[in-house]
């Protein structure tokens, strides 16, 4: 086998350290910059109430397939518990959190307040309205949406009024 040259490398290399844990180059270290929850309710409306009974703070905008809740705390591990709360109050009826940091986007699913993993984002992108991805790509703020409405606009009588009333409505229909 011939001798190969040495490559011609500075003899002032900085010092590389490799640390023994990398887990702490595969974990968030900062707070999301979008947090949207990805519901099958149907309209913007409910689901601001059923934020506002949680003490959720969102807006709320509906889209063809179920309506939208952009958490405005992200810091912490508000987001989990914002879609563990809500996942709670409509029970039997999944949920997706989707998170934006930089360029990662993590989407996990919840139903009955509990975490039931993390979904790929291809699949939750796949049939998702243009709404979501034009948020979740950074196209286009929450604000910007037509029909946008704050969980802090709706008094809790008022969210107990319409999540009562559509209960009665979706009772009716059976």
């Amino acid at each position: 086998m011939p001798d190969r040259p040495e490559p011609d490398l500075p003899a002032d290399l900085p010092e590389i350290e490799i640390p023994d844990d990398l887990s702490s180059l595969t974990e968030p270290t900062h707070d999301p910059e979008l947090a949207v929850l990805i519901t099958q309710i149907a309209g913007a409306e409910p689901l601001a109430a059923a934020c506002s009974l949680a003490q959720i703070d969102v807006d709320a905008v509906a889209t063809p397939v179920g309506a939208l809740a952009v958490l405005r705390d992200r810091s912490g591990d508000a987001p989990d518990r914002a879609a563990s709360a809500i996942s709670q109050l409509v029970r039997g009826v999944p949920l997706v959190l989707a998170t934006r940091r930089g360029e990662q986007l993590t989407c996990v699913r919840y139903q009955d307040g509990a975490s039931e993993g993390t979904l790929p984002p291809g699949l939750v992108l796949g049939g998702a309205p243009e709404e979501l991805e034009d948020l979740l790509t950074g196209q286009v703020r929450v604000g910007d949406l037509p029909g946008v409405v704050p969980s802090s606009s709706i008094s809790r009588l008022k969210a107990m009024r319409l999540l009562t009333g559509a209960a009665r409505k979706a009772r009716k229909k059976r």
